[in-house]
């Protein structure tokens, strides 16, 4: 009772002091006189509606709701959800308000929302507002909370908002809430009047508990091997698996899904896989061709690959609810090669192992590459021992790869098959190619640039190549002291980027064989980038001690770079010419267009 005079008081007291502004001109005395006599007028209201009877209620009351948010760690008031209830009343009226959690996070028992004192500024009565501190959750709350009003068009709002500043749930909280007039024995009136609404708070999720995958830092590539392997490292990059299309519960493949959020911690969304081939699956549960699996919240994980019998070239989609990942391609080959076309990658090898020696490239009735098992077979095992050895399919570098043991000094012929018997019913075979051994001893060194002429600055290439007694290119191999102290020297300095010749062991290679080139002889190359001015250049090195006293002499090998100068001048010459011979032609044809219009005047 004395709280609802203290609030009468105080608001008719504001009112009155905001509703002229003739107090700027009155005298302090003339103001108390006028504030005791609003003071007055409402001690006797306030009596008058402390214990209210029914009011009569013109039109219908109406609750107006505007959604509010916050975060998880802040609650602002500058955005809290608004409750504006506006009524019409006869005589002095008081209006109860609840309002109860109906929807959203049910997480709100320990951080309830609270409704606080908005303002009365589009009342044009006395309306005052008394403010329960119940916290609204699940059940009816905040019961004790008041719209008070006098005769006339009455208009309050509330503000309703998470009152801690605790974190919570991100989502979206729905209330009901709802106002009914007051009897006056001071309990809920006429049910009929009640008027309700709901009204929401969304709470923003913090960027780094997002569970939203982000497309700038999510991944997914597609791979031959199981996270679960041995020595297992994240791919980068997608493969392109080149799979046996034969029917298996065994996966073919892998595909490392790893979703983000924007802050780059884990998120998690369901992941939708599809294949024209194959199917799809997770630990061989939901396999299909069209499947959307869970992606579990511990972290990146495999989605794995099966062969269903169809051969050909699958395309597969990879995507979450919110990113899309690039295509992935899975080859299923048929069970055998229709084809298999063998090259030399290493034109001389020597005895022993030598990796690579012989590449091929087996594809199916499809056109498709093969990835089966092919097998070598050496017509003369006393020179190359291989028979029914093994070749390995490189996905990387979409061929087979074939290590060539030698044993003896000569010449042979390696056959592929693409199995380990001779049964020629079931045996594709490959074309033979032939492969030397040498067994020779380093004779000398040879240096030899790629290009004979440069521009100024063109990247050049500077290849050592070792050879034998007989002049024929060495096994691949490493030397010791190849050359002697300083390597190879240059005339004229290599432009920036140029590699350090100073060295004087290395190791040849074939470059066909490293997937590195077409070069099948065994050599070690440099990059050099030719100076800016024009002239000779020349590379020299001598023999070191891995080679003979005969070969430890200077070698040498020298290429031009053209003169910017000269080649401009000639560029302007040959320009010169051209068009001289164009004014010669001009000439030439405006005579004859002269004559013929002589002979038709005639």
């Amino acid at each position: 009772m004395r709280q609802h005079v203290r609030l009468i008081l105080k608001a008719a007291t504001r009112k009155f002091l905001v509703t002229t502004n003739e107090r700027k001109q009155m005298s302090t005395k003339t103001t108390f006189k006028r504030i005791a006599l609003v003071a007055v007028a409402a001690l006797g209201l306030s009596v008058v509606s402390s214990v209210p009877s029914q009011a009569v209620i013109s039109g219908t009351a109406t609750l107006t709701v505007v959604n509010g948010t916050a975060t998880k760690t802040l609650a602002d008031s500058t955005t809290a959800a608004t409750v504006t209830l506006k009524f019409t009343a006869t005589e002095a009226d008081t209006w109860g308000v609840t309002a109860y959690q109906s929807a959203g996070p049910a997480t709100n028992t320990t951080n309830p929302a609270r409704f606080y004192r908005g303002d009365t500024a589009t009342s044009f009565t006395t309306t005052n507002l008394v403010i329960a501190n119940t916290g609204i959750d699940s059940a009816t709350a905040s019961s004790g909370t008041r719209v008070i009003g006098a005769a006339g068009v009455n208009s309050a709002t509330l503000l309703l908002q998470l009152d801690s500043l605790t974190a919570r749930s991100a989502g979206t909280y729905t209330y009901t809430v709802s106002a009914t007039p007051f009897t006056a024995a001071g309990a809920a009136g006429d049910a009929t009047k009640t008027v309700s609404a709901s009204v929401s708070i969304t709470v923003a999720a913090i960027a780094s508990e997002s569970l939203v995958a982000s497309a700038g830092t999510s991944t997914a590539f597609i791979s031959t091997t199981s996270s679960a392997a041995s020595g297992w490292s994240a791919p980068t990059s997608d493969a392109v698996p080149s799979v046996l299309a034969t029917a298996s519960t065994t996966p073919r493949a892998y595909i490392y899904v790893n979703l983000r959020n924007t802050e780059s911690v884990q998120a998690s969304e369901s992941v939708t896989i599809t294949t024209n081939i194959g199917s799809l699956g997770k630990s061989g549960v939901n396999v299909g061709r069209s499947v959307t699996l869970q992606y579990a919240t511990g972290g990146a994980q495999d989605f794995e690959v099966y062969a269903d019998g169809t051969a050909g070239t699958a395309t597969i989609t990879v995507k979450s609810a919110s990113v899309t990942f690039a295509n992935k391609t899975v080859i299923f080959y048929a069970s055998a090669p229709a084809s298999i076309v063998a090259s030399v990658a290493t034109s001389v090898i020597g005895a022993g192992s030598n990796a690579a020696a012989i590449t091929a490239v087996a594809k199916d009735a499809n056109g498709n590459i093969w990835g089966g098992t092919l097998y070598e077979y050496s017509s003369n095992t006393s020179i190359m021992s291989d028979s029914a050895t093994s070749c390995t399919y490189v996905s990387a570098n979409s061929r087979h790869e074939c290590t060539i043991t030698g044993v003896a000094a000569g010449t042979g012929t390696i056959t592929l098959r693409n199995t380990a018997t001779t049964d020629q019913a079931t045996t594709v075979s490959s074309n033979a190619v032939s492969m030397t051994v040498s067994t020779s001893a380093a004779a000398t060194v040879k240096l030899a640039w790629n290009k004979a002429t440069y521009a100024p600055g063109e990247k050049a290439t500077l290849v050592v190549t070792v050879l034998d007694s007989a002049g024929k290119s060495m096994p691949p191999t490493s030397y010791t002291n190849l050359f002697a102290a300083g390597g190879i020297s240059l005339s004229t300095a290599g432009g920036s980027g140029s590699d350090t010749l100073t060295a004087v062991s290395f190791t040849t290679i074939s470059l066909a064989a490293n997937a590195l080139g077409t070069d099948t002889t065994p050599l070690k190359a440099y990059t050099v980038y030719m100076p800016a001015a024009g002239g000779t250049v020349k590379a020299t090195a001598t023999g070191g001690t891995a080679l003979p006293l005969a070969g430890q002499v200077e070698v040498s090998a020298t290429a031009t770079v053209t003169d910017s100068a000269a080649a401009a001048l000639a560029a302007v010459n040959a320009l010169a010419t051209t068009v001289a011979s164009l004014r010669t032609l001009i000439t030439t044809l405006t005579n004859l267009v002269l004559k013929i219009q002589k002979k038709v005047k005639a």
